[in-house]
């Protein structure tokens, strides 16, 4: 399994119009992030963790050529803006693109996108077959994806289990019993905002409170805010099972 961290910032993140901090100063590449967003590459098969608004951005960067399928976190427009983006891969594949996603992401993307789920299609929209998941373990083109529901505040989130990689973006809330399917994971990938108290993320300390609890051969941050202060200072206060993550990282299992 090869994971890529095609983003690992957030809207309030970096570069910031106008921001003088010395995150939005830096020239060091691993303060540039874009949105969150990750890439699966298991068993022949290809997939994207949320297509944000630099969904486009992040695939030719990779020079992404083959996509199986896409999962949906939540419904937040920094993780869905992308979605019309696939139809490259409908050209590319001649298939509709299989998106899975809990039942009110589904149908905010059908609100959002409108034109894609029409009656009568304009051509060349972006072809799409919608996947609802509850929170059960779901066969995709043969790789068992196990779903995980955490909380983002008040909005249930999904983050995805794939082996023994688990991937746990906007949340500040995890179940004993939610957490349990984490357990034995090799490599974790968890949100940590910031380093002050936030109302639906967790903070730097609160994410590494919980990446020890995981016990993960190693854990690396995404969702990270320009707040949280540059990567080069912030590494330097992480144990050595927890990292930093930032665009463009690959990780090989």
């Amino acid at each position: 399994m090869l994971i890529t961290l095609l983003g690992t910032g957030t809207s309030s993140g970096v570069p910031l119009i106008g921001c003088t901090c010395e995150v939005c100063q830096s020239v060091d590449f691993r303060d540039k992030r874009l949105r969150t967003s990750a890439h699966i590459a298991v068993d022949g098969r290809s997939f994207i963790i949320d297509t944000g608004p630099d969904f486009r951005q992040q695939v030719l960067r990779l020079n992404l050529r083959q996509l199986d399928a896409v999962f949906f976190t939540h419904e937040h427009k920094d993780h869905t803006a992308g979605l019309d983006e696939v139809r490259a891969y409908n050209f590319l594949s001649g298939r509709d693109m299989p998106v899975y996603g809990r039942p009110t992401v589904l149908a905010q993307l059908k609100r959002e996108f409108a034109y894609i789920f029409a009656d009568q299609k304009y051509p060349g929209i972006p072809n799409i077959q919608v996947h609802e998941i509850n929170n059960e373990p779901v066969d995709v083109l043969g790789v068992r994806v196990i779903p995980i529901e955490v909380m983002h505040h008040k909005l249930p989130v999904y983050g995805y289990r794939i082996g023994n990689f688990t991937y746990l973006t906007d949340l500040n809330y995890i179940s004993d019993e939610e957490l349990e399917k984490v357990q034995g994971t090799e490599v974790l990938v968890l949100d940590a905002l910031q380093r002050n108290d936030h109302p639906s993320h967790f903070t730097l300390d609160q994410a590494i409170a919980l990446a020890n609890r995981v016990g993960a051969r190693q854990t690396y941050f995404i969702h990270i805010s320009h707040k949280l202060g540059l990567h080069r200072d912030v590494e330097k206060e992480l144990p050595a099972h927890i990292r930093l993550g930032y665009d463009g990282l690959q990780i090989r299992l």
